[in-house]
């Protein structure tokens, strides 16, 4: 099973054999599903409304917002190495934190302290920029603020601040190496090190091997995902852009960002008008959810895309379910 949060509700898909992926249900109609996680039999939804939880694979849904005082989530994510410890992003920019499985949340304070000291904002929105990703190791955890910059913690998730290598000043003009550019979109460590870290930025592909401390350009575009490969660290994929959705396209390299390939089979690239948002590997095939709503998939690899999912609009987010 995989979970795909849409514009127009949560649809929970499935393997058909040799034709690909087919629609077992939908959910939650109605709702703008922002993100999802899956795991240990719950399904999470966090939407422009609150966080909603299904014990039944998607057939009934209630609202798990209890604390969560932004109800407008932008990710949600979870430990993965411990059960019933999640976290949601929201805007204005937040991190909550729950550890019963989302029956009740609390907000991280330290975080709205530096969302109201350094004025955060969004270029499309007057609310005070927002978290859109996390990254976790152990008991290291990252997280994307857009715009803001990187925040690191060391104890789990409890306790928040920016990383040394993060200002936190949202000016678009951004600070010079080994700053940050502060436009976060998303953030990844590598599974090989709590301290390699990877940036997609409004200012270009950024990484830190010293755990947020220092960061260098790795390439000079606008993006918003990159997939990692857990078994070589200087292997990635990259959904860069020019601008804001203008000339998307897919790239590859194998030598950390010293050069770069097209990985956009079976496309026909640069899509003049969006880009990648996410990627997320689901079994032996990488998905990337692209900023018009559609979804491809691609073999591990050989990068040849197709379209998954064409009947339905507006996909935000995808995942399937695992289990600690």
């Amino acid at each position: 099973m995989i979970y795909l949060a849409t514009n127009e509700g949560l649809v929970v898909g499935e393997k058909d054999g040799e034709a690909g992926w087919r629609v077992v249900r939908r959910g939650l109609e109605g709702k703008r599903v922002t993100s999802v996680i899956a795991r240990e039999g719950a399904i999470l939804a966090g939407t422009r409304d609150g966080i909603f939880r299904s014990d039944d694979g998607g057939l009934t849904w209630r609202e798990a917002t209890v604390g969560l005082t932004h109800r407008l989530v932008r990710w949600i994510a979870f430990r993965p190495d411990v059960s019933d410890f999640e976290f949601a992003g929201t805007e204005p920019a937040g991190i909550f934190l729950s550890e019963d499985g989302a029956n009740s949340w609390r907000e991280i304070p330290e975080v709205a302290r530096l969302r109201d000291e350094h004025h955060w904002f969004l270029p499309y929105s007057p609310e005070a920029g927002c978290v859109r990703g996390f990254a976790f190791y152990g008991s290291r955890a990252y997280a994307a603020v857009e715009v803001g910059g990187v925040l690191r913690s060391d104890d789990g998730g409890y306790h928040w601040d920016l990383a040394a290598g993060s200002d936190g000043n949202p000016d678009l003009k951004g600070p010079p190496e080994p700053f940050i550019y502060p436009d976060l979109h998303s953030i990844e460590v590598h599974p090989s090190s709590a301290d390699l870290v990877l940036a997609p930025t409004g200012g270009g592909f950024y990484r830190s091997t010293d755990g947020g401390a220092t960061w260098k350009l790795l390439y000079d575009c606008y993006v918003r995902a990159v997939w990692l490969d857990p078994a070589v660290p200087k292997h990635f994929l990259l959904g860069p852009a020019d601008h804001v959705e203008r000339n998307g396209r897919i790239e590859e390299s194998v030598d950390g960002g010293a050069t770069w390939q097209p990985a956009s089979g079976g496309l026909n690239v640069p899509w003049p008008h969006h880009m990648v948002e996410r990627f997320t590997r689901i079994g032996d095939d990488l998905l990337a959810v692209l900023s018009n709503g559609q979804l491809l998939a691609a073999p591990v690899g050989r990068w040849e895309w197709r379209a998954i999912f064409p009947d339905v609009a507006g996909i935000n987010a995808v995942t399937e379910e695992v289990n600690v």
